[in-house]
């Protein structure tokens, strides 16, 4: 009897389904790997994230910048779901313009999502400041994923 294979998502599918989801995991190299959850935004080309400044993820990633991010979304039941897999590298965005642009989609992200403000502790704020601080003061790194060397696109059949 031969295996049931999980069909591939196209380019296009998967390209919508990043945009339509948020939240992601990245898997950093160490000693075991390390995962983490992370907010991210997709702006067609790249998927971009805030980081706080500390944590091991930081200490990780200054050792090795290459990462497996994965992206999920299924039913309570599993029957219907998808996820997506990619594997490439972590760079840290210096450009001033383009990290304003970032810190910008996440502000529209919390507000258009009407996520908890809660989150903000995860960007490097406190749920009791205003959203705006989050443009307005650099307390977390931005990152970008770059380099992307493998993209594994899977959906219920």
């Amino acid at each position: 009897m031969k295996p049931h294979k999980i069909p591939f998502m196209s380019k296009k599918e998967y390209d919508c389904f990043i945009e339509e989801r948020y939240v992601s995991r990245i898997a950093f190299k160490g000693d075991y790997p390390y995962i983490a959850p992370f907010l991210y935004v997709f702006d067609g080309n790249y998927i971009y994230f805030l980081s706080t400044k500390y944590g091991k993820k930081v200490e990780l990633l200054s050792q090795d910048p290459q990462v497996a991010v994965e992206i999920e979304c299924y039913k309570p039941d599993m029957s219907q779901f998808r996820f997506v897999t990619l594997q490439g590298t972590i760079k840290s965005v210096e450009d001033e313009e383009e990290k304003r642009k970032v810190r910008i989609m996440f502000v529209s992200l919390i507000r258009d999502q009407e996520l908890s403000l809660q989150i903000l502790a995860a960007l490097g704020h406190s749920p009791d400041e205003p959203l705006e601080k989050v443009c307005q003061e650099e307390r977390s790194y931005v990152w970008k994923l770059v380099d992307v060397k493998d993209i594994v696109a899977l959906k219920e059949g």
